[in-house]
């Protein structure tokens, strides 16, 4: 069945940043299946959309926080929080060190997002940076790989739909990039788990890349905690079509000439859109 998805970045529009024009090919991949995809930037001030949210008639919010800690505000934040409770669905995803902390002060979903000055990871051993060749990037930020390169993923939930790889079998693969966030299961979330987990190239570490909230809570819509948001954005499908420029690290071209990474990538989003809304 067809869904009505807003993909919503953190930022007003800004050329050389993290624009949702810069996850062109997951909103056209999304509209090839069917879905009626709004693809926008937030409003400087207040935003209208994301503050009336529940009004609205979207089914699911994928939210990309690209901001650095001003990206959303109290009343967007209880409107995303109302949506939910009223069973929409929910994919919130950031980045590294405090990329798009924001995002902890939504609703359940929020605890789930770990950061540099908010939220840090409840161990604290792991308080420290994985990737140490980009200097101004501090903890955490995991290292899976280079940009436009996939990474193998670990199923931590073989019967999750999510992972499902419409073959018969799981996915094995999701873009990597040099320096990923963090996300845990909150303790006090019933419905919250781990469901894919990653090891980093630069120290061997395992981490987790995506927490589902199964909805199994009275009043409250699926959801999804990811890692990066750099598993969505065209530059990781199609290293090709460019970054901000204060990206520094090279990119390789591996999702180009080996098609698994990009042919499970999409099934992903494909399992995203069908999964959130049941």
């Amino acid at each position: 069945m067809a869904k009505r998805i807003l993909i919503q970045t953190t930022i007003p529009s800004a050329e050389d940043d993290w624009h949702v024009g810069r996850f062109s090919i997951l909103a056209n991949y999304l509209r090839g299946l069917g879905h009626e995809v709004v693809a926008r930037d937030r409003q400087a001030g207040a935003d209208p959309v994301l503050a009336n949210l529940d009004q609205a008639d979207f089914d699911q919010l994928w939210l990309f926080a690209v901001d650095t800690g001003d990206g959303i505000h109290a009343d967007e934040c209880a409107a995303i929080s109302r949506f939910r409770a009223g069973g929409g669905g929910l994919l919130v995803t950031r980045d590294h060190q405090d990329l798009g902390c924001s995002v902890c002060a939504l609703g359940g979903v929020g605890k789930a997002h770990h950061f540099h000055s908010a939220n840090p990871e409840p161990d604290v051993r792991r308080r420290r940076r994985d990737d140490v060749v980009t200097t101004n990037i501090d903890w955490p930020n995991y290292h899976s790989g280079a940009n436009g390169d996939f990474q193998a993923i670990q199923v931590e939930d073989e019967a999750h739909p999510l992972l499902d790889d419409g073959a018969g079998g799981l996915l094995a693969f999701l873009p990597s990039h040099p320096h990923e966030g963090a996300v845990t299961a909150p303790a006090d979330e019933p419905d919250a788990h781990v469901i894919a987990t990653g090891v980093s190239e630069a120290t061997g570490a395992r981490f987790n890349l995506i927490v589902a909230f199964e909805g199994r809570v009275p009043g409250q819509g699926r959801a999804v905690a990811q890692s990066t948001f750099h598993h969505f954005c065209d530059y990781n499908l199609d290293p090709r079509s460019g970054c901000p420029s204060f990206v520094s690290e090279q990119a390789s071209d591996r999702i180009l000439t080996d098609p698994r990474g990009r042919q499970a990538v999409e099934r992903y989003y494909r399992n995203l859109a069908e999964w959130l809304s049941p």
